[in-house]
């Protein structure tokens, strides 16, 4: 069954070539790119994917553009800093056109953070719909933590991984967090979502527990306590922005980070 591979991209040159190392055994590679200054084209274009260029207003619009374009109904989106593992490969393979009632299935995502691949926790074989037919649906336009949305079919889950290596360095997180943030608070106010003071305050506390020992990312050592504490952190930015868009204090708009992670 001939699968396209479709990403979206922005100054994605760290892990592009092996990302697309990865994706030879696709029918064809497809890359939507929003003004990449780096070598992200020179990359892609060395590699023998068709790149195009889309102003970038919001991961489901964006993503939905890029699943139009492809040539094949069934496609694969990875983002352009997740690696595809031989196993993964093979099993997908082996798998899509072969089941019927099937219409799309949950690709397991890995995280690697600070080096360190996360193997407990939730960010272990975490499953996303990043595999399916097209004819059955895309994504949704929401500007952040878009999904896919299918109208029928069933959706198994995949057995093997993909590794999500999404951060540099400590710096490269805070940027994306900066962005992703506003992004969601303003896909909030959009949903007309409101932020209090109390909420603000009380989830830090909250999730920095609940992934450091309900999730058991302590196992992880220190990147799953730096990892615990800036998820705590991350809930509590996006609310605080909110809470500033209520008080009619505008915010900058967000650009893309350069590698795409959504983060919940």
């Amino acid at each position: 069954m001939p699968i396209s591979a479709v990403m979206i991209t922005l100054n994605s040159e760290r892990l592009l070539p092996a990302v697309l190392d990865a994706l030879t055994w696709c029918d064809e590679v497809v890359i939507v790119d929003s003004g990449s200054t780096d070598q992200t084209l020179s990359i892609a274009q060395e590699k023998g994917v068709r790149v195009l260029h889309r102003d970038f207003d919001g991961f489901g619009t964006q993503k939905g553009y890029a699943v139009a374009q492809a040539k094949n109904d069934w496609v694969f989106v990875v983002d352009a800093d997740e690696v595809v593992t031989p196993e993964l490969r093979d099993e997908i393979r082996s798998r899509v056109g072969q089941e019927p009632g099937v219409a799309g299935y949950k690709v397991p995502i890995s995280l690697i953070f600070l080096g360190r691949l996360m193997r407990h926790g939730g960010e272990f074989k975490m499953p996303h719909l990043r595999l399916f037919n097209r004819t059955f649906g895309t994504y949704n336009t929401r500007r952040v933590h878009e999904d896919v949305e299918l109208a029928g079919g069933r959706v198994p889950t995949l057995a093997n991984h993909m590794l999500h290596d999404s951060y540099g360095s400590l710096h490269e997180y805070f940027e994306k967090m900066n962005r992703y943030t506003t992004a969601g608070a303003r896909d909030l106010q959009g949903r007309g979502k409101r932020a209090s003071l109390g909420q603000v305050i009380v989830r830090l506390p909250f999730t920095f527990l609940k992934e450091y020992l309900l999730k058991m990312n302590l196992l992880n050592g220190y990147s799953g306590f730096v990892w615990s504490l800036f998820s705590a952190m991350y809930p509590v930015v996006k609310y605080a922005k909110l809470h500033e868009l209520q008080q009619k204090r505008p915010l900058p708009e967000e650009r893309p980070s350069r590698l795409y992670v959504n983060r919940t």
